[in-house]
């Protein structure tokens, strides 16, 4: 590739149609969380700059949530009475203090936001798929066809250290092949842990193949290195070239550390970016690993001290589903975070918090594939392609109800039985809570139907906000505390708010499924679940689902306030942002 080549997606109308895409969700966004207050004026509405110079008019449809469906054709910029090409940057600059951006944000949230322009450019180079062939593709296409990324975050693929030929190599969108980088590290100093019935040395034999770790033990024993003393590591490559073989370069000096070259297996970024589909063999488990890029407001990598409960927390929840009439009857799996692997670098831990991100260079899981799971004539599909739209504004959503053949009602009701319903009552039964957000969950298709859900990203996802709960030792770090008064919005905030809110309005622009239709079947589908359970009847009524209103949690302001760290870890709950409250579009039923 040449230097020219690396950049060729960046041309002028790409540009153009990149920024006005971006202006757009920032509008509809800052709009819903009430950072800007958009004036209506004559058919349209207003925002105007901070100086009051500069106006962005528009046009919007207003829908349940407060949310704004903004027409982006209709966007334009004026200044001093003449009209102005559109500009992310200028955007942010214009409206810095509206935003809440400070002085120290401000220009590295521009270089995410110039990061996920570009990355829109690029996607805009792929062949136009219609989202009718998508719903139809299989599971690695639909994961790389996204163009999206997060539907509230604005700035959502950042990826800060990222060079252009890494874009290129390790973006889920580029849908490049990537082969992980193996390290061998010492036993001193790492550690790995694995689910019931999972031993090291078979395990990474079913994993790499005896041959790889026998070459692998080969370049240990040239180096007069016994191989027993050394744990195997998956790395990012990116991580290999810029974090490792710098930051630990003390460890690679020392041998505590040792480069073992590539597997064999080739694998596929997921949305998730940190995280690898095998796409040599499907079966085989992902690989996480970690990746100290800052990527939608965190840096993103994987603690060492985290990886050693991973197993036994995956291992406890999939025995709680087991158990559970309720869970089993929706058919809810989970892909169990298996085994992990970590290296505590001793100097750095002296010198940092247990947040700190260098304490999260060197980790590594590995996950269940779905893959062996599918019954006959079952697909797969990340749940953030529902949302997905089309370059014609067709939704995925809309293309697998035609495909299905049900009435949209029907089809929203069993998508929601297969995917509300365990929710509702995890939360109901156990005060358990998931982050079920699009990436975060798998639906299993059969002709355009949902069968039922898979949820991933358990170990760092997962909390329980009964104080009282009964939890085995290993799973004692899940226990959080969150204030009765918020504890529903794990509910209102991520499946209501950050994700139902986008699908009903697609169904409803699309004239598929109007909102009222779309709610009620969620209130229905609430209801029933709630009258199949009489004995939880003082928890239907402690934590409302039909109150008239929740608190707006706002993401965006998050990332605003400080863009490498959203959410201290150790108080997740009392870093929400809250502003006012929306109407819940199920009270009324």
């Amino acid at each position: 590739m040449t230097l020219s080549d690396a950049v060729a997606h960046l041309s002028p109308h790409r540009w153009a149609r990149a920024n006005r895409l971006l202006i757009r969700k920032a509008l509809a966004e800052f709009a819903h969380e009430r950072l800007i207050t958009p004036e209506e004026d004559g058919g349209q509405y207003v925002v105007r700059s901070d100086d009051g110079l500069t106006n962005y008019r528009f046009t919007a449809t207003r829908r349940a949530l407060d949310h704004w469906q903004v027409d982006a054709e209709s966007i334009t910029r004026h200044r001093n009475g003449s009209q102005l090409p559109l500009a992310a940057l200028d955007f942010f600059i214009e409206l810095q203090k509206s935003l809440g951006l400070s002085e120290d944000i401000l220009p590295v949230y521009l270089e995410e936001i110039s990061s996920t322009l570009s990355g829109t450019c690029y996607k805009l180079t792929k062949p136009d798929i219609t989202a009718a062939e998508l719903a139809r593709g299989d599971f690695q296409a639909i994961e790389t066809g996204m163009t999206e990324g997060h539907p509230c975050f604005v700035a959502n693929n950042g990826r800060l250290g990222f060079g252009i030929h890494e874009y290129l190599s390790y973006a889920p969108e580029t849908a490049s092949p990537v082969r992980l980088v193996w390290l061998a590290a010492h036993r001193s100093r790492a550690a790995f842990t694995a689910g019931v019935g999972i031993e090291y040395e078979s395990f990474l034999r079913e994993e790499l193949g005896a041959e790889t770790v026998e070459r692998f033990h080969g370049v240990l024993r040239e180096q007069d290195l016994d191989p027993a003393d050394y744990l195997l590591i998956p790395v990012h490559p990116w991580q290999w070239w810029n974090k490792l073989s710098v930051t630990f370069a003390a460890e690679v000096a020392r041998r505590h550390l040792v480069c073992l070259g590539e597997g064999d297996d080739e694998y596929l970024a997921q949305q998730s970016i940190r995280t690898f589909f095998n796409r040599t063999s499907p079966e085989k488990h992902y690989v996480k690993t970690a990746l100290s890029v800052i990527n939608m407001g965190f840096m993103r990598g994987l603690s060492a001290a985290y990886m050693e409960a991973t197993p036994a927390i995956n291992d406890w929840l999939a025995q709680l589903i087991e158990g559970d009439p309720v869970l089993r009857s929706t058919g809810l799996s989970i892909i169990r975070e298996r085994a992990a692997v970590g290296y505590r670098h001793l100097e750095y831990e002296q010198a940092t918090d247990r947040y700190s991100p260098y304490r999260k260079m060197l980790a590594a899981l590995w996950r269940e594939s779905p893959v062996p799971s599918l019954q006959e004539g079952e697909s797969l599909a990340t749940m953030a392609s529902l949302v997905h739209v089309d370059h014609q504004g067709a939704s995925v959503a809309g293309a697998l109800i035609e495909q299905s053949g049900l009435t949209p009602t029907e089809w929203l009701r069993r998508y929601l039985q297969a995917y509300f319903t365990p929710l509702l009552h995890s939360f109901y039964a156990y005060d358990l809570v998931f982050m079920p957000h699009g990436e975060n969950v798998i639906l299993v298709l059969k002709d355009g139907v949902v069968q039922r859900a898979i949820y991933k990203d358990i170990a760092e996802e997962i909390a329980v906000m009964d104080p009282d709960a009964v939890l085995p030792p290993t799973v004692e770090r899940l226990r959080v505390e969150v204030p009765d008064d918020k504890k529903l919005l794990s509910i209102f905030t991520d499946v209501f708010d950050c994700f139902f809110r986008f699908l009903a309005a697609n169904l409803a622009t699309e004239d598929i499924l109007e909102e009222d239709d779309f709610w009620r079947t969620v209130a229905d589908v609430t209801r029933a679940y709630q009258e199949s359970k009489p004995e939880l009847a003082d928890r239907f009524k402690q934590y409302d689902m039909f109150a008239p209103e929740f608190a707006l949690s706002c993401l965006n302001r998050l990332q605003l306030r400080n863009n490498e760290q959203m959410v201290d870890l150790s108080d997740p709950s009392g870093a929400l942002q809250l502003v006012g409250n929306l109407r819940n579009p199920i009270a009324q039923f």
